[in-house]
């Protein structure tokens, strides 16, 4: 046992010990500077090494807390957690957990004090504990999140020998877990984080891409237009400084009657913002309409004014120039935005993408960008989020051959996971457009680096004020802004980019639900595509090279699991399918469909499709574990049968070669309706060959018996009860086809 335990009785040796007493610190941090036990405020940001960990996340503020016994007993607690090694228990809490952990025993204490009249630990029984326990159960909290709430309970207990007096005497529910307690199954493993569905993770992915590889350019080119306006108004307020106001007036009013003749010439109209901001509106003389307000920003650009630092400078202004504004818009009418930089035409659309931009669009799609590079990041390159956000500038490295081909894009961070103290440094595998996501990074994030000095590919974008460094956390609110964006800029409500869930309400985007989705196409879909182009298999490759696939990482078993779990989705979506009617197909019908009627008829007292799924899940694991899907057939592995191995020569791992699927001969194979898009492309595309004159003869028989060859298999995996002719039957038994009902 490693412990640092706390004087019992001499309250000031207590005071002055250091938070951190047994933490790797950051470089540059000597242990005796560091917050003393004593202080109202523990900072505990010197023992994190994670970049993007929120300084709210890492200091814990005892001022705030009411009762002083109460901010004692979580000294003491929050003190052992942080310095007390318990074998068979607990490690030591990361200091980037103090707060969340604080939150957590302040609920429990809380509680007592509420429940006793006044907090005293010394008096909590097991019924005490049992009314906390129930409490948080009517809350409506899941289980899970129930029983890590118990944690500090079953901590309390635990760390009684270095407690000074915050103790808990008794022993929590003896013999349970806070698992067992709370009701919830804990597997350990299991990932419970749920899975980005398809027809979600397909757009968001697309249009990530779209805004990586095309909406990009734009949004640099108005950042750098934006960057030559501000630098020329500051060199002109500069040159003018010395002139009176009537004088810099009059200069202002020129420049801004040239800028007013170019939007002129150009057949343009007065700028506008592209919203409502601010509750300011401009109402249309005509119409009585409210519409978006003059965009005096860009104006006071031109113009080389800062109405900020001098307000009274304002072109709104009657010694301003709201005459020659007036006028123009008269003559020219209005346009969104303003800014010169292009717009690209959307590939899909066919159409500009957006309006001109204004700042505060700017603004916005830089965000947006940084959102879409961080998606495509995390769902092709399957890192984790504290590995992609510790991603900085240069990270990205290529390899080449001697032609200059590229051979593999590298990524330099830092793994987290199960690694104490600073991470370990490591290097990923991926794919181009994870690569391109991470040039558009460079380049994204070189302004805010440079202004607060970091070198991180995760910047806060805006240069206020008091905001901080890194996104961090801030990069879930954004995920989800970015979802509302792309409904509201390219959707409409009656059709969404991105879809609701089945209830209506929009899915909730998480960092821990890219590296689990793409972990389980990966393991059962690997042919097939997302965005249109890549291939799953493609991002297995890159992943499972270099560091990503490595044992360090934990991808590998990631996939694994994926994989588990999937068989198991799979299984019960063809026990659901047979007992709606469907029909299966191919040389394992007959085997697969008999192991699905018995565990129907073992079901037969209760309804199948509301019988206990847990139950169905373990009577079909078995048929589970040798599922593999394909896309022109289903395998249900057997190594003694299976005809892909024999063309195999050298060992391998007992698992199917899919690319080298015999789906008419192989006794492991089975078809389902799922698979008729496959067949009926490789009839069509036939067809479409047939239709060639200059056809060599020997090529349109081989081609013609291929098209009869795929409408006997789609004539055979339709819906419905397969109750086959049997003059069919036989010319099916003798190509080795079979299909059952």
């Amino acid at each position: 046992m490693t412990a640092v335990s706390l004087p019992a009785h001499d309250d000031g040796a207590r005071e002055t010990l250091p938070v951190l007493m047994s933490v790797p610190l950051r470089p540059g941090y000597n242990r005796a500077d560091l917050s003393r036990y004593g202080d109202q405020t523990w900072d505990l940001s010197p023992g994190v090494f994670r970049d993007n960990a929120r300084r709210c996340h890492v200091t814990v503020h005892f001022g705030s807390i009411e009762d002083p016994a109460i901010a004692d007993a979580l000294r003491q607690f929050l003190h052992a957690r942080l310095n007390v090694d318990l074998p068979g228990h607990r490690p030591r809490l990361q200091p980037a957990a103090v707060r969340g952990e604080a939150n957590r025993a302040l609920l429990f204490f809380n509680f007592v004090k509420a429940d006793l009249g006044r907090f005293d630990l010394e008096r909590v029984d097991q019924s005490l504990l049992d009314r906390f326990a129930r409490s948080k159960r009517r809350e409506g909290l899941r289980p899970v999140a129930v029983a890590v709430l118990l944690r500090v309970i079953f901590d309390l207990h635990e760390l009684r020998r270095h407690l000074p007096t915050a103790r808990l005497r008794i022993d929590p529910w003896p013999g349970r877990s806070p698992f067992s307690v709370a009701g919830a199954r804990y597997i350990p493993g299991e990932n419970r984080t749920p899975r980005i569905p398809e027809e979600i993770m397909t757009p968001l992915l697309a249009w990530s891409l779209r805004y990586v590889t095309h909406f990009a350019p734009d949004i640099f080119a108005a950042r750098r237009e934006l960057e030559r306006l501000e630098a020329r108004r500051s060199r002109l307020i500069v040159r003018e400084a010395h002139l009176d106001q009537g004088e810099r007036r009059a200069r202002q009013r020129q420049r801004l009657t040239a800028y007013l003749t170019g939007l002129r010439r150009q057949g343009r109209g007065v700028p506008i913002w592209t919203g409502l901001y601010n509750a300011a509106v401009r109402t249309d003389p005509l119409t009585g309409e409210h519409l978006p307000p003059i965009n005096y920003h860009l104006l006071h650009l031109h113009a080389g004014v800062d109405a900020q630092a001098e307000p009274a400078m304002h072109l709104s202004l009657t010694t301003g120039a709201p005459d020659l504004i007036a006028a123009a818009i008269t003559e020219l009418g209005t346009e969104v935005g303003g800014m010169d930089a292009p717009i690209a035409v959307d590939p899909g659309t066919r159409q500009p993408w957006r309006s001109r931009f204004d700042v505060k669009a700017l603004a916005l799609e830089e965000v947006m960008l940084q959102s879409a590079a961080y998606i495509v990041c995390a769902y092709l390159s399957g890192m984790r989020d504290s590995e992609i956000q510790a991603m900085k500038r240069g990270c990205l490295s290529i390899v080449r051959d001697e032609d200059g081909v590229i051979l593999r894009h590298r990524i330099k961070s830092v793994a987290y996971k199960g690694k104490r103290g600073g991470g370990e440094q490591a290097e990923w595998v991926t794919i181009a457009p994870v690569a391109d996501a991470i040039a558009v990074l460079e380049q994204l994030s070189e302004r805010a680096g440079r202004a607060r000095g970091t070198t991180t590919l995760w910047p806060v974008l805006s240069l206020r004020a008091n905001t901080k460094t890194h996104v961090s956390a801030e990069i879930v609110r954004q995920l989800n802004r970015f979802r509302d964006h792309l409904n509201q800029q390219f959707g409409s409500p009656d059709a969404p980019v991105i879809p609701p869930r089945p209830d209506g309400t929009p899915w909730r985007l998480t960092t821990r639900q890219f590296r689990r989705t793409i972990a389980w196409h990966i393991a059962n879909r690997p042919f097939g595509t997302i965005a249109g182009m890549i291939q799953y298999k493609h991002a297995s490759v890159a992943a499972f090279e270099g560091y990503a696939g490595s044992s360090r990482s934990g991808f590998r078993g990631e996939i694994e699991a994926q994989r588990a779990l999937g068989q198991i989705d799979d299984i019960l979506a063809y026990f659901d399918e047979r007992q709606g009617g469907a029909r299966l197909g191919g040389p394992a019908a007959n085997r697969v469909g008999t192991g699905l009627d018995v565990v129907a008829s073992e079901l037969a007292p209760l309804p199948a499709m509301i019988a206990d799924r847990q139950r169905l899940r373990t009577m079909l694991a078995s048929l589970a574990r040798t599922l593999h899907v394909g896309p022109l057939a289903d395998c249900f592995f057997d190594l003694a049968t299976a005809l892909c191995l024999n063309r195999i020569t050298q060992p391998g791992p007992p698992a199917p070669m899919i690319s080298m699927c015999e789906p008419l001969r192989c006794p492991n194979a089975c078809l389902t309706a799922r698979h008729r898009a496959s067949w009926q492309r490789g009839a069509d595309e036939a067809r479409m060959l047939l239709r060639e004159k200059r056809l060599p003869e020997p090529q349109r028989v081989t081609l013609q018996a291929e098209v009869a060859r795929i409408e006997t298999v789609l004539a055979q995996i339709v819906p419905g009860t397969a109750t086959p002719h049997a003059g069919v039957a036989g010319e099916e038994e003798e190509a080795g086809f079979r299909v059952t009902d």
